[in-house]
């Protein structure tokens, strides 16, 4: 006994000792990053826009388990909140401290609507102050950003993308006939084509159609923009993408497409001048972009409260991760701000492919409640589609950008099942039930003649009531919405003239008319959603050190990135009734 006890005190000391070295690292590490100085911005200084990053709509605030696996992982990759950037380059563009901006990189992720707004951005910035951007090469999204530039320059080794816009969606049918993964589909809409890809080898010829429109409408507002950037006709951008495709640097120039051919130290040498440097000087004063964007400017200068809340991801059922909408959670932030008699007004940013009808059907609730007490403006961004359209067509106004993508009116139910599969590895199962209908969401057995007749009736009802939703908040007939629905997606133009948005313009234009609906004026501060402080969450989100900057994917990488995003999207999948208002699928351009 008395071994015992000397042993067990032993090991009580060794827990005592190894606990307190715990609490004193993570108490250092807390000092380390309460004690980071802050950023400052050097006089004369270039703002440097590094494009290798992924652009967002709002800032990701991943849970703990999330920031922990980022963290083991070394970190993820770079992701700029869009409107942060685009704050940012306003307030550098009257800033006496910035004298320029340069661009460079390629983008990671960026939809054409969320190019659009930051554009624009840059485009004030230019009205102001000199901008110059360089690239070994450029990619047509990275082209229309900086298209614009007061002088564009390219690498001599490097070329422009002039080729058109590509879609080309990933099937699985037939490999899942092969390895014995059934899928049995309900739908509504000839359009709603979101289960195509787990049920046929190919595309509907109504898909196609649509796909195709979509296409040639974003590609329109791409060519219009960038002919006037360069001083050509959209017609001259066209025939290059179709006779040439890839323009090399020399006849890039020769074509106007470019200001300059120059290699990155003749490009330095000009940014020196600009920052009050010469040449032979190993260094100019410069920010990046990031880092400015994370210096509070002059604060809350307004009197009246606009809220901002966005929703951005997958609409899921629950709290959702970081990068999804939550329906609880999303729906419970607007609840907050409904209650919160400060906010005057609430600005909804949309930038979702949908999901959840469910969850969705909880959101939309909560926007027509906060309607009924103060404005609620919509901002689509890239995507604002099926669910996404469901949550946002009660707002008191609908702003959407030329090129989102929206509409997308349907609703589907996909039903699959592993028994073949299973059984041919000798895996088998038997059930006990009280009820024919006891158990039709299983996943090892197709579902009867029965069931599926059960399954369709939702699908129908509750695309009944999309309809419904649509026209009631839109002021149509619900046979008007049924013949601009059935699944079908449209551009944000084309929503415009169908009467599902009311205004285009980008989170600004919105933002604004929020202020007005308020009787703000121009006399308003924007705030966005409450977080209670998580130091668990910062001191994880330290251990995976900085953002890196990604190596660019090639042609393996995109083919199995759409791979992922595919079973991505079918793990996200877990709507309570099995039914969903989802875009027809990861729109993917090239």
């Amino acid at each position: 006994m008395k071994d015992f006890f000397k042993s067990f005190f032993a090991a009580l000391l060794a827990l005592m000792v190894a606990g307190g070295a715990v609490v004193v690292l993570f108490f250092g590490a807390l000092a380390v990053l309460s004690s980071s100085g802050k950023p400052t911005v050097p006089g004369k200084a270039v703002l440097v826009f590094d494009l290798d990053t992924s652009l967002t709509d709002g800032e990701r605030d991943p849970e703990p388990s999330e920031a922990l696996s980022e963290a083991l992982g070394g970190g993820g990759g770079r992701a700029q909140s869009l409107p942060a950037a685009i704050d940012a380059l306003d307030r550098a563009a009257s800033d006496s401290r910035i004298t320029a901006l340069f661009i460079t990189g390629n983008l990671q992720a960026a939809g054409p609507a969320q190019l659009r707004e930051l554009r624009e951005a840059i485009q004030r910035f230019k009205a102001k102050k000199p901008v110059l951007a360089y690239n070994m090469g450029w990619t047509k999204r990275d082209y229309y950003l900086a298209g614009g530039a007061t002088t564009l320059f390219v690498n001599p080794f490097g070329e422009i993308e002039l080729n058109g816009l590509a879609s080309e969606p990933m099937f699985f049918g037939e490999a899942f006939k092969k390895y014995g993964v059934e899928v049995q589909v309900t739908r509504v809409g000839k359009y709603k084509s979101a289960v195509e890809p787990y049920v046929l080898d190919r595309m509907s010829e109504p898909n196609r159609e649509q796909i195709q429109k979509l296409l040639d409408d974003i590609w329109g507002e791409w060519k219009d923009t960038v002919a006037k950037d360069r001083k050509k006709a959209p017609a001259d951008l066209q025939a290059i993408a179709d006779e040439r495709g890839l323009v090399e640097a020399d006849e890039a120039k020769k074509l106007g497409l470019v200001d300059r051919v120059a290699p990155y130290d003749e490009v330095l040498d000009e940014l020196k001048k600009l920052a009050g440097k010469e040449a032979k000087d190993k260094d100019f004063p410069q920010i990046t972009l990031a880092t400015y964007a994370g210096i509070p400017g002059d604060g809350k200068s307004g009197k009246t409260r606009i809220a901002v809340v966005v929703a951005e991801g997958e609409i899921v059922d629950g709290e959702g991760k970081a990068a999804q909408v939550g329906g609880e959670r999303l729906s419970r932030e607007l609840r907050r701000l409904r209650l919160d008699e400060r906010v005057k007004a609430v600005v909804l940013r949309v930038n979702s492919p949908g999901g959840s009808a469910s969850a969705s059907e909880l959101i939309q609730r909560e926007v027509i409640l906060t309607k009924k007490t103060k404005p609620v403006v919509v901002s689509m961004g890239h995507l604002a589609a099926s669910g996404g359209y469901w949550i946002s067509t009660y707002g008191n106004r609908i702003f959407a950008e030329p090129s989102t993508i929206t509409g997308s009116i349907g609703v589907f139910g996909l039903l699959p099942n592993v028994k073949k599969l299973a059984n041919e590895h000798g895996i088998t199962w038997d059930s006990v039930q009280t009820a024919k209908l006891a158990n039709p969401m299983t996943l090892t057995r197709p579902k009867n003649e029965v069931e599926l007749t059960r399954i369709q009736g939702l699908v129908d009802h509750i695309y009944d009531q999309f309809l419904a939703k649509v026209a009631d908040s839109r002021k149509m007939s619900k046979e008007a919405v049924h013949e601009i629905a059935q699944g079908r997606v449209w551009s944000g133009q084309e929503a415009l003239k169908l009467g599902l948005v009311d205004e285009l313009g980008g989170l600004e234009a919105a933002v604004k008319h929020a202020a007005t609906l308020a009787k703000a004026g121009d006399d308003y501060f924007l705030v966005g959603p409450e977080r209670e402080p998580d130091t668990l969450k910062e001191l994880l989100k330290s251990f995976g050190g900085k953002p890196r900057k990604l190596a660019k994917p090639g042609p393996v990488d995109v083919l199995a990135g759409g791979l992922f995003r595919q079973a991505e999207m079918l793990t996200s999948l877990n709507d309570p009734r099995g039914v969903y208002a989802r875009l027809p699928f990861d729109l993917e351009l090239k």
